[in-house]
């Protein structure tokens, strides 16, 4: 015997029809909304004509900027271990690491070509032993009251820092190698504070 239909209800129809016109409506809606479009990223230094520039900053306000960077010096552990011990030939290789970061940092605007000279007002090498790596860890926080910021500044300092370790201890490993220079922190002027991530 044949199964009679189930009529279907005025209510499931309205139902539907009402999901159906809700999807048009929602599709019309983002269609017809304007799509953002990030505006985008310039490269300061170059001019509209491809050209390397200095930046003019004549119209920015001063104001307090600090950068912070940092870098690594991996070698064999014998190695460190005699760093630690104030054996090196050349004699103390982080107090020359640091004084060489320092001097860096202030001749910046002499080492890349599209750099401000900056009165510099603080600038703190610290390199700390990594057991892990092993190795040394590199790191210098550079601040100004100035036009522009000091990144630049900082990652010399922690690049010549490295730098030197490396040539204090060549004689006993040349295998040494320098890594993750990057910049760490940095705080003040238009954009304000920017954190690398971790």
């Amino acid at each position: 015997m044949a199964r009679r239909k189930k009529p279907i209800s005025r209510r499931s129809n309205k139902s539907t029809l009402s999901r159906r016109t809700s999807i048009r409506t929602r599709l019309r809606t983002e269609k017809s909304e304007p799509q953002t479009v990030a505006a985008p990223a310039v490269l300061t230094h170059i001019d509209q004509r491809g050209q390397a520039r200095m930046v003019d900053v004549t119209e920015k306000g001063a104001t307090e900027r600090t950068a912070v960077a940092e870098g690594r010096v991996i070698m064999r552990k014998e190695t460190l271990d005699l760093v630690l011990g104030g054996n090196a030939a050349k004699g103390d290789v982080l107090g020359a690491a640091r004084l060489a970061g320092i001097m860096a940092a202030k001749r910046t605007h002499g080492l890349i070509p599209l750099c401000h000279p900056l009165p510099l007002s603080k600038i703190e090498i610290e390199i700390n032993p990594e057991h892990s790596l092993p190795g040394f860890l590199v790191q210098a926080t550079v601040k100004v009251t100035a036009k522009t910021g000091v990144e630049m500044e900082a990652l010399t300092a922690v690049s010549i820092g490295c730098l030197t370790i490396y040539d204090m201890v060549k004689a006993v490993e040349r295998g040494v190698h320098i890594e993750g220079i990057r910049l760490l922190h940095k705080s003040g002027g238009k954009s304000g504070e920017w954190r690398a991530e971790s």
